[in-house]
């Protein structure tokens, strides 16, 4: 496999070091000119009201209208659950990417498609999503291995 050397400065008592790290090409990472990144985001929304409306024929739409704005924004949608009330994603992204982008990009494309496309969505909700949802970043690395790496550089 081909080697890819990923520069990192580190900071050790008031001297810079410049260490070459291989990073093997992987899934995990995605690769842009100057950064590496593995960023992923666990995202939740509901209808309006919580109401039950993504059945049948409109959850198989939305499947498919998420599926091609996420391609349109740059971003990989890698798992996608669509409950009657609610839709769970996971979705990997660029760093150029903040979430509430990614949300309102989603969420704003659907909303207009499926009202269009099925009226009694119209009827039943003054607008098909809430405004808010939830948002959790997933990654490889756990929170308690990255808080225990930055208190142990000043040790080193």
């Amino acid at each position: 496999m081909v080697s890819v050397c990923l520069f990192i400065l580190f900071h050790l008592t008031f001297n810079i070091y410049v260490c070459h790290i291989p990073i093997v090409p992987s899934q995990r990472w995605k690769r842009k000119s100057t950064v590496v990144f593995n960023i992923g985001y666990h995202l939740i929304w509901c209808p309006k009201y919580r109401r039950r409306v993504l059945i049948k024929d409109v959850e198989t739409r939305l499947k498919d209208l998420l599926y091609q704005k996420a391609e349109q924004i740059n971003v990989e949608i890698v798992r996608m659950e669509v409950m009657p009330d609610h839709v769970h994603l996971l979705v990997k992204a660029e760093p150029t990417a903040p979430p509430h982008w990614i949300v309102a990009q989603l969420k704003g494309y659907t909303s207009r498609i499926l009202r269009e496309e099925f009226p009694p969505l119209t009827s039943k909700l003054p607008s098909l999503w809430t405004r808010s949802y939830y948002c959790e970043t997933v990654g490889h690395i756990s929170e308690s291995t990255v808080k225990k790496y930055i208190e142990e550089q000043k040790g080193t």
